[in-house]
């Protein structure tokens, strides 16, 4: 059994779920802290899934060895028991799950929240390794990935901006999971997203101060799908985290409103 949060319920303005996918070290948490509520006070039902091996939820082998799949299938279990079509938000290696998910399911909507690109992680990993080699080195030998966050000043350099609160931070740190090296690193290297297969609506978002995907990361996905991209000055990567987001709520909720997904609806 997973573990998920759900909060609110579906209304005759807004009859279709929304289901929030974590990205790396993270887990159903960093959606309950401001993004489910305000969903649900909106009028939606809005649910926010841990995958596997990340907080409540087990895994059946070891962290380090779930894969992309694995947490597609989570997905896929989770929207099934929404009534299979819920609208997608997913923030960093959550989005590119995402959009591997809607390769071969659609939904009435996806957004993306500072994603990993379409083309997978190998430009991010090596600016990345560029700027912490010792860090990469000491990260990939022991397994788990949280060598890159486990300081207040790492977890600000990649995480969040540099005027976040350092209570937010710290946070966010000792909150913190290890994250599986094969679906955060080796999946999105060798496999990229097949976008031609992609026909779900798509927002996608960025971060002026995303230590993680670059803007140049976040044009080309917004190209790939044919759409313009949005960034939110003064943020960070955890943008739903930081003391902006309500802005990022806010507009998340705005083009959702401009969405006929009723018409889509089960």
């Amino acid at each position: 059994m997973l573990e998920v949060i759900d909060k609110g319920s579906c209304t005759d303005a807004h009859p279709v779920p929304l289901l929030f996918v974590h990205g790396g070290w993270h887990g159903a948490w960093c959606w309950d802290e401001h993004f489910l509520d305000y969903f649900a006070d909106a009028g939606y039902r809005a649910v926010a899934l841990s995958l596997r091996g990340h907080c409540a939820s087990p895994a059946t082998k070891p962290l380090r060895s779930c894969s992309i799949t694995d947490y597609i299938d989570d997905v896929r279990a989770t929207a099934d028991n929404l009534g299979g079509r819920p609208v997608l938000i997913g923030h960093s290696l959550g989005g590119f799950v995402i959009q591997r998910y809607l390769e071969s399911r659609d939904a009435p909507a996806a957004v993306l929240v500072g994603a990993v690109p379409v083309r997978g992680v190998l430009g991010l990993a090596l600016r990345v390794w560029r700027r912490q080699p010792w860090i990469s080195i000491r990260a990939f030998a022991g397994g788990t990935l949280l060598e890159f966050i486990n300081t207040a000043a790492l977890t600000r350099d990649y995480l969040f901006s540099p005027h976040t609160p350092e209570t937010i931070v710290e946070s966010c740190m000792e909150r913190a999971g290890a994250e599986s090296i094969r679906a955060s690193a080796i999946d999105p290297m060798f496999r990229r997203v097949r976008t031609k297969r992609v026909t779900t609506p798509m927002l996608v978002l960025g971060a002026e101060h995303d230590g993680f995907v670059s803007v140049g990361d976040v044009r080309a996905t917004a190209r790939a799908y044919r759409t313009e991209p949005e960034f939110f000055s003064g943020m960070g990567h955890n943008m739903m985290l930081e003391p902006g987001w309500a802005d990022v709520a806010e507009r998340i909720h705005a083009w959702l409103e401009t969405r006929d997904l009723a018409g889509h609806a089960v």
